[in-house]
């Protein structure tokens, strides 16, 4: 496998504006002969497929949902970054990009990071022209708040919707593109396998999700917007449809996957409260702006939250890193929770809870104030627990929420498939070994608006202004095809005596366990043994009702948890690779005194990307290596 990152050359504010004029552009009357492929229509699906089919591309989009606008990104809350510094508090492109490098431990590559953070403010234009209806403040201006990880405030926000809002925008932008037959929408389809000829992408295998029907899907290029794989621990903050089966395919097509054990643990959510859940919910971060985070400082005080004096009360974020306070990184606060609560401090019935409290910006600001800018969520957490938010703290603690790793992509966004790209969650470039809070929503628009329709075009034009696209007859097809089919009748005709979803317990049990918050060499050697074991189990024992040429939910779920059950391996396999911490990934053995992440910049400033081999063999480790000339690389600190 070779990588390529194909950075420009040059100063890092000039290179995205230079490879822009360096690239093969595509004369418009061709642009309606090349057909691309989008599967997802996230804020990354549908802000491409928008994009690309108001250039004039034949554009094809795929989603499971029965609408764009149930994708995933409708569920973030908090805001979107960038870095118009309308507060004049000093933040500027560079401070985001450094911010950015730095919150995500000094393991993202530095051309596209700063690429994010020069693009930033187009997207904010974007959306306003848009109609998103981003909070302003007593001026006119845009509104701005902090998030974690950042000393300015920078962040855009429509109350506690702006995941929604952003998506509606896009949304109305692709449904433009569908009434004008430049983007053809294909609700309840399912990929479920890339075809790649001599390592190009072809097209894709799409299974109909309401007949059942397996079809062949020809393209000149294929894009993936589908998202992160937060769901292999089974609990997490993500929609439950949410899976790895599209990344994970392309990845046993010859995609490289890179540093698979990044993942985030999102420090405000609330509680899990029994074995009853299949899914968690986020509390946005944003609500650290205002709620200050604490617990007992006694063991075992078993008081009311009301009935505790300040002076027993520890507030710890603020004690242990003064400079940030409620609004360190994500890990960081995630890892603190976690900690106090090891101690026998936590607080609610489980003892795995944080106070997150309102009291003195309520006093201070007023319950109006309070109300305008977090109203909807403290709505949703009374609806989910019975308790008021105003008048008690929120229980909080840490969840799984994001995921860093994703398919290795170069600065162009082409993963080591030719003509397969990765934008959004789905791949790895932007965000290292942590996201700050609030960057999700800018990294998929920046991909999705912005760079994909640039770099897709400087591929297609190689192609020619007559493309010969493989017919879908073509044995790569035909292979493609029937593989997908064969393993919709395997587990079909396995019925066996357990269902899906309780191995995807089991196995995100397994994961939590040894490769969640904290992770040890003993645990993920354990945990690398047990996932085979456990693989095969369903392969010899799931129960799948129903048939394959209807509606078949368990089907759907059956499909995505094998994904899980392989890839979960993966994910283990890398984090027990890394001998050191960093960002989300914390290994016991590497941290400092203090209880902080101890990187190895000697041996791990680089990105991981693993080779699929074969089923049942070692994948292979490939390395890129991590340069960083524009920021210094030093030990992370918020204190």
């Amino acid at each position: 496998m070779k990588l390529d990152a194909n950075i420009p050359e040059g100063p890092i504010q000039d290179k995205w504006a230079n490879h822009k004029m360096a690239m093969k552009l595509v004369n418009p009357a061709n642009k309606r002969k090349y057909k691309v492929i989008i599967i997802g229509s996230g804020l990354a699906g549908a802000s491409a497929a928008a994009t690309m089919g108001e250039l004039g591309y034949n554009v094809d989009c795929y989603c499971f949902q029965d609408s764009p606008r149930r994708a995933h990104s409708i569920a973030a809350q908090g805001g979107i970054n960038a870095a118009k510094n309308y507060p004049g508090d000093g933040d500027s492109i560079y401070r985001l990009f450094y911010d950015t490098v730095k919150g995500g431990d000094f393991r993202s590559r530095e051309a596209n990071v700063y690429r994010l953070a020069e693009i930033s403010n187009q997207i904010i234009d974007h959306c306003v022209a848009q109609g998103v209806p981003f909070a302003r403040d007593y001026g006119g201006l845009l509104g701005n708040r902090s998030f974690g990880g950042a000393q300015v405030s920078r962040t855009f926000y429509a109350r506690g919707q702006t995941g929604q809002q952003l998506l509606i925008g896009a949304y109305q932008a692709l449904s433009r593109q569908i009434a004008a037959g430049s983007v053809r929408m294909h609700t309840r389809s399912e990929m479920l396998d890339v075809v790649v000829a001599d390592n190009v992408a072809k097209g894709v295998i799409v299974r109909n999700l309401v007949t059942g029907q397996v079809e062949s899907h020809a393209a000149d290029a294929v894009v993936l917007a589908t998202g992160g794989y937060g769901n292999v621990f089974y609990l997490s903050t993500n929609s439950m449809c949410y899976n790895i089966t599209g990344a994970y395919q392309a990845y046993k097509k010859g995609a490289g996957f890179a540093n698979p054990c990044y993942t985030q643990i999102h420090p405000t959510c609330i509680p899990v409260s029994g074995d009853h859940q299949s899914k968690l919910t986020l509390m946005s971060e944003s609500l650290r702006n205002d709620g200050r985070v604490w617990v007992p400082k006694e063991l075992g005080d078993q008081r009311k939250p009301g009935e505790i004096p300040e002076e027993d009360r520890d507030y710890y974020l603020e004690r242990k890193y003064p400079s940030f306070g409620n609004l360190a990184a994500r890990d960081i606060a995630s890892r603190s929770a976690k900690e106090v609560c090891d101690e026998g401090r936590g607080v609610g019935n489980t003892g795995l809870g944080v106070y997150l409290d309102f009291r003195d910006a309520i006093n201070r600001l007023g319950e109006e104030t309070i109300s305008a800018r977090y109203g909807n969520l403290f709505d949703m957490y009374e609806r989910i627990t019975a308790e008021n938010p105003y008048k008690n703290p929120m229980r909080i603690y840490p969840a799984v929420h994001y995921t860093m790793g994703g398919l290795w992509v170069d600065y162009n966004l082409m993963s080591t498939i030719k003509g397969l790209y990765v934008i959004g969650e789905a791949n790895f470039s932007d965000h290292g070994a942590n996201r700050l809070g609030a960057s999700a929503l800018m990294q998929g628009l920046a991909d999705g608006y912005f760079v994909l329709p640039q770099t897709i075009a400087d591929y297609l034009a190689t192609l020619g202004s007559n493309p010969e696209r493989m017919p879908i007859e073509d044995q790569a097809f035909v292979e493609a095809e029937e593989a997908v089919k064969t393993r919709v009748n395997t587990l079909l005709n396995i019925n066996g005596k357990r269902t899906a979803d309780s191995f995807h317990k089991e196995l995100g049990r397994i994961m939590w366990e040894n490769c969640g918050m904290s992770r040890t060499k003993s645990g993920l050697e354990s945990a690398i043994e047990e996932i085979p074991r456990l693989r095969r189990e369903f392969w010899s024992n799931v129960k799948v009702n129903g048939g394959a040429d209807t509606l078949n939910v368990s089907l759907e779920k059956a499909g995505r948890v094998a994904d899980f059950l392989e890839f979960g391996e993966l994910m283990c396999r890398d984090a027990l690779a890394r001998e050191e911490s960093a960002g989300g990934h914390f290994r016991s053995e590497h941290q400092t005194s203090e209880g902080e992440a101890l990187r190895n910049d000697e041996d791990f400033c680089h990105s991981a990307v693993w080779e699929y081999t074969g089923d049942d063999e070692a994948p292979i480790r490939h390395q890129e290596e991590l340069e960083f000339q524009n920021v210094k690389l030093a030990t992370r600190s918020y204190k």
